[in-house]
Formats: structure tokens, C-alpha cells, sequence
């Protein structure tokens, strides 16, 4: 009936969480909540980094593009999806779920490329803090992030299009909250074993080799931990590299239970309730993780704070 009732439309139905109407209201209150929290919360960073000179170092390079990279991925989906869960048509036009799914598959790619190469930055600090600067210097690092999005951007137009590709005999029912890639697969009339081990191999390539680098990093990093003589280094190193590795695990082993396990081993709803995970909770923590133990990025947005009060009590004079 559902199918029916779309015939004549030129572009997909969003099912999302039509099969709990009663969650739906509660999710729209939800996801807005955590979406304030996101473009507050990396809106403050990336100009934290910005005003604040002890910020211009490496780390905080990526952070603040981590920031920005957060603000896309999760701007990407929330609009779509409140006016889903708020509307009566659940619906979205063939160009724009093209976009979404393009821009989701490349942003989703960088944050797991970005996050290896922030291990690095971290093993490189840790393990060579005489020659971090030298090593980390603004021309690798500014190279390294051009890497980091345009083998995303490949990755993305490789997969996109061998899933756009595949017939779909007027299937627009797509079983999911956003125009995701295995939500697109799943409405083929065809067999999709290719696509899916297309999917499989990418996936081992853009989600497990930065993931193995990362756990390398770390390797050596705990090594050069346990040797500090010094209490203080350790713990410093601890918080800076704790924050990275909190991020990490949480955006890592959410994807990896999407995209890296049989598609029968999970439910629909469950995968729809991880992706809500990832895509739209994760960034709006990232800021949250980064500050609450970071002394230098606590210190910068208060001072933050502190200009905007200043300058609001300047106008008021004048007024």
C-alpha cells in the first residue's frame, strides 16, 4: 500500500521509527538536544583554537578539523531527519538522498582516516618530544588532512555509485531514518553480493587499517608511558591521549558493527539505533570528552568566554 501510495513520487520514503510512532516524538526531542550540543559544543572549540595562541600546535590543528568535520557529518542528517519525525511524510527527493548518501560516506570515511592520523600526532609527541615539532610541521600536517579527504572522497564515489547503480524496479522504500548505503543496498531487485563484498573489502581498508595503525601507535605509546620517570609526564600524557582513545573506541566500535559484521547478525532497529549512536550522539561527546580533560582547552574556552563578556560589557557602555 505504502509502495502504492509512492509510486508517482521521485524519490524515497524514510521509514526511520514509524514502527514505534510513540518514540518518535521523544527521539525529535532527543536528537535536537544533541545536535544544540554539537554545534555549540565544536563551534566553541574550532574558535577556542583559533584565539588562543598556545592552541596553534598540531594537535589542536586536528581537533579543530575533528571539530569541523563533526558539524558537517551531523548537519548532513539532523535537518532531513527532524523534518521526518516532526512531518507526516517521511519523505526525501532523489537528489537530495544522492547527497546525503555521497557527503555521509565521505565525511564518515575521514573521521575514521582523521582519528589514525591524530594517533599519530599523539605517538609522535609522547615518543619523540624533542623532534614533535620538527616532524609535525604545518606543511605535513595540512598535507596529511588533504590525504585524509581525498582518499574519503574516492572512497565514497566508488561505493556510492556501485550501489546507485544497482536496479531497484521502483523500490522508494527505504527502512531507515537516512539515505545510508546498506539501507540503499537492501532495495535492489538484484543480487548484491558484489556490492556487499565491494562494501566488505573498502571497509577493511578505510575502517581496519587506520584502526590497526592506531592500535600500534597506542602500543608504543604505553611503552613510553610505563618508562617516564616522571609522574607528572605520564598523567599529561595520559589525559591527552585518554581523550583521543575515548573517541576512538566509541566512534570505532560502532561502525564496526555496522559495516564489518554479516547483515543477518543484527536487527534492523538495532542498526538504526547505532547509526542514531554514531552519527548524531558521538560528535555532540567529542567536545565534551576533549575539554573535561584538557587543562589548555578548559583554560581557552574560558578565556573565550571571558572576551565575549568583555566585549558585551563594552557595548553596553557606549549604549
Amino acid at each position: 500500500m505504502l509502495q502504492s501510495n509512492y509510486s508517482s513520487f521521485h524519490g524515497f520514503m524514510l521509514l526511520g521509527f514509524s514502527d514505534h510512532p510513540n518514540l518518535e516524538m521523544i527521539l525529535s526531542g532527543v536528537v535536537t538536544v544533541f545536535y544544540f550540543i554539537t554545534l555549540v559544543g565544536n563551534s566553541a572549540i574550532i574558535l577556542a583554537c583559533h584565539q588562543d595562541s598556545r592552541l596553534h600546535t598540531p594537535m589542536y590543528f586536528f581537533l579543530r578539523n575533528l571539530s569541523f568535520l563533526d558539524l558537517c557529518f551531523t548537519t548532513s542528517i539532523v535537518p532531513q531527519m527532524l523534518v521526518n519525525l516532526w512531518g507526516p511524510e517521511k519523505t526525501i527527493s532523489y537528489a537530495g538522498c544522492i547527497i546525503q548518501l555521497y557527503v555521509y560516506m565521505w565525511l564518515g570515511s575521514v573521521e575514521c582516516l582523521l582519528l589514525a592520523v591524530m594517533s599519530y600526532d599523539r605517538f609522535t609527541a609522547v615518543c619523540k618530544p624533542l623532534h614533535y615539532l620538527v616532524i609535525m610541521s604545518p606543511h605535513l600536517c595540512l598535507r596529511m588532512i588533504m590525504i585524509v579527504w581525498s582518499i574519503s572522497l574516492v572512497n565514497s564515489v566508488v561505493l556510492c555509485t556501485l550501489t546507485l547503480n544497482l536496479p531497484r524496479c521502483g523500490n522508494k522504500l527505504l527502512d531507515h531514518f537516512l539515505c545510508e548505503l546498506p539501507a540503499m543496498v537492501q532495495i535492489a531487485c538484484v543480487d548484491t553480493t558484489a556490492v556487499e563484498m565491494s562494501v566488505f573489502a573498502l571497509g577493511i581498508v578505510i575502517v581496519l587499517t587506520p584502526l590497526t595503525l592506531i592500535l600500534i601507535s597506542y602500543g608504543f605509546i604505553g611503552k613510553a608511558v610505563v618508562g617516564m620517570k616522571s609522574k607528572g609526564g605520564q598523567r599529561k600524557a595520559m589525559n591527552t591521549c585518554g581523550s583521543h582513545l575515548s573517541v576512538v573506541t566509541i566512534y570505532y566500535g560502532a561502525i564496526i558493527y555496522m559495516y564489518l559484521q554479516p547483515g543477518s547478525s543484527a536487527s534492523k532497529d538495532q542498526g538504526k539505533f547505532v547509526t542514531l549512536f554514531y552519527t548524531i550522539i558521538t560528535p555532540s561527546l567529542n567536545p565534551l570528552i576533549y575539554t573535561l580533560r584538557n587543562k589548555d582547552m578548559k583554560g581557552a574556552l574560558m578565556k573565550l568566554v571571558g572576551f565575549h563578556q568583555e566585549s558585551a560589557k563594552g557595548k553596553r557602555s557606549w549604549s
